[in-house]
């Protein structure tokens, strides 16, 4: 508590708090409207609260689902110039989640699911073996297509057979004839230090440190392989402490779907992969097809969380959660590269559609994610202090190398190609079932229905790596609540609801005022 002379902190009277001179609480803002005016995050301003604590003290871990916390409110959408195992991987380790897109096959969906799973494990129980009668061309292909090249050699090459050596990089750098049997260059397990089965991950962990080994197999009493761990785990668990993981130390992972009855299947897939959270992706998702693959979900996967939507009104969001969604997408029509508000004429302004919905859910205790119309670090601050508990980013992602496709200049300005998941481009890869849930046909001619195009395809600028960006973007949110006097997201969440939270409207020219202005030229660096 602050003391001035020995005294608390004067409080301010109920007559001047009344008059709006410290701005207004939400309910004043977005039920007290006579104006019937929807609010954008640019139409807001947060108000400054005291500050009692410092900057490294703001908890910024919130929940993306009623069952997955994270450290970082961060999601990646799942588009296809957005999201793919890499830009999972990346965020995971950072502290937020990946959504990977669906306009992968259902294969290769899985596949890159089961790319991030494997980045970073605690016990290996399932790891690729090889038996002694394989060859170099077989430890080189597994090298080339899984990223890694120390394989347990198995009688059988199976998991749960005789543990009889293993090869690692070093074993093949000298070996030219690619024809030659693993059985003439493995390390024999004589030579192999294990761990007996029933060890914990601390033990298991500490014998790699003393033995300095990459990989420690897991033995049972008749020397056959149960896990296998690998030392570049203990690395990126130094590298990475706020990484987003499962009990398994596995990196936690979301991959979307959409609501047609070939998705039940994907999803089967999905979750045998091991993905974490589904989430089922529409741009309207107050349907009964989303109602019906959300329950089926629930009855199917327990286990896997399953966030719905899209929804922008407590009474779409009202039928997903009695359907039994864990997590809530809140948005629509209005990320940069979408255009559903102007070609269909629905959906809501973002700030508004956000604390509507939050006020709704948080009865029922199902967190939010806002989706879309993020343009910067006071965006984000805004979506959280409105009652989101994540926000989910793909412009502001798709710039960063982390992101699907190359870099290309223009105008000397380096550049990524965007896209949103309605434009013609995506939707011929597989995303219009997220704007059409069956398959159409004009009913004069029975030929397929005209797609209308809901979003379009441009570039963003270079953001850099992840590892640089992704630090600039929580340093800006901790910026924001220590100025709005709040300690932590919970904080904040409270806040709204009990009036420290407080906000005004501001004009056109307020929102010019609070942007650069009055210079001949200016550069923009964020970090």
């Amino acid at each position: 508590m602050t003391l001035v002379n020995g005294e608390p902190l004067w409080e301010l009277d109920e007559e001047t708090l009344a008059e709006g001179a410290c701005g207004f609480t939400a309910a004043d803002v977005f039920i007290k409207n006579p104006a019937c005016v929807a609010y954008t995050y640019d139409d807001l301003i947060v108000m400054p609260g005291h500050i009692n604590f410092g900057l490294n003290e703001v908890d910024i871990s919130t929940n993306v689902t009623k069952n997955i916390k994270l450290k970082v409110p961060f999601v990646s959408s799942p588009m296809d110039t957005v999201t793919e195992s890499k830009m999972a991987i990346h965020m995971a380790l950072m502290g937020g989640i990946g959504i990977i897109h669906s306009n992968y096959s259902m294969e290769e969906q899985a596949a890159e699911v089961i790319k991030v799973k494997k980045f970073k494990n605690g016990f290996i129980t399932d790891p690729v073996c090889l038996s002694p009668q394989n060859t170099v061309e077989d430890v080189l292909r597994i090298k080339q297509t899984l990223g890694y090249s120390g394989i347990p050699i198995t009688q059988d090459g199976k998991m749960g057979s005789k543990l009889v050596g293993i090869v690692s990089n070093r074993d093949t750098s000298f070996v030219d004839d690619r024809t030659v049997k693993v059985r003439e260059f493995m390390t024999p397990r004589a030579s192999i230090c294990v761990a007996k089965e029933g060890v914990s991950l601390e033990e298991a962990n500490q014998i790699l440190k003393d033995t300095k080994k990459g990989k420690l197999p897991v033995v049972n009493e008749n020397d056959e392989l149960v896990a296998l761990i690998a030392r570049t785990d203990l690395q990126k668990n130094r590298d990475f402490p706020l990484a987003s993981k499962d009990e398994n130390k596995q990196l936690l992972v979301g991959a979307a779907i959409g609501t047609r009855p070939d998705d039940r299947e994907r999803a089967a897939a999905l979750a045998d992969a091991g993905v974490d959270v589904i989430v089922v992706d529409s741009s309207q998702g107050d349907s009964l097809f989303q109602i019906q693959i959300v329950e089926h979900l629930k009855k199917a996967h327990p286990t896997v969380d399953i966030i719905a939507g899209n929804v922008v009104t407590p009474s779409q969001a009202l039928h997903l959660i009695q359907a039994g969604a864990d997590g809530l997408r809140v948005g629509m029509g209005i990320g940069s590269i979408c255009t559903t508000q102007e070609v269909c004429a629905v959906g809501r302004a973002q700030a508004s559609a956000v604390y509507h919905v939050a006020k709704c859910a948080r009865k029922h205790g199902v967190p939010i994610v806002a989706d879309g119309g993020i343009k910067s670090t006071g965006h984000i601050t805004k979506a959280l202090t409105c009652g989101a508990s994540c926000v989910m980013m793909g412009s502001m992602l798709a710039g960063t190398d982390e992101a699907p496709g190359e870099y290309f200049y223009q105008d000397g300005v380096r550049l990524k190609r965007y896209r949103g998941m309605g434009s013609l481009e995506a939707m011929t890869k597989g995303s219009e079932k997220r704007y059409v849930w069956e398959d159409s046909k004009e009913p004069a001619t029975g030929a397929a229905a005209v797609k209308v195009a809901q979003g379009v395809s441009g570039a963003v600028q270079d953001k850099g790596t992840l590892r640089r960006y992704i630090p600039y973007l929580m340093q800006g949110v901790r910026h924001g609540l220590q100025d709005a006097g709040l300690k932590s997201l919970a904080e904040a969440r409270e806040g709204i609801y009990n009036g420290k939270v407080r906000f005004e409207i501001r004009s056109p020219a307020a929102q010019k005022e609070g942007g650069v202005h009055g210079l001949h030229s200016y550069q923009k660096r964020l970090y």
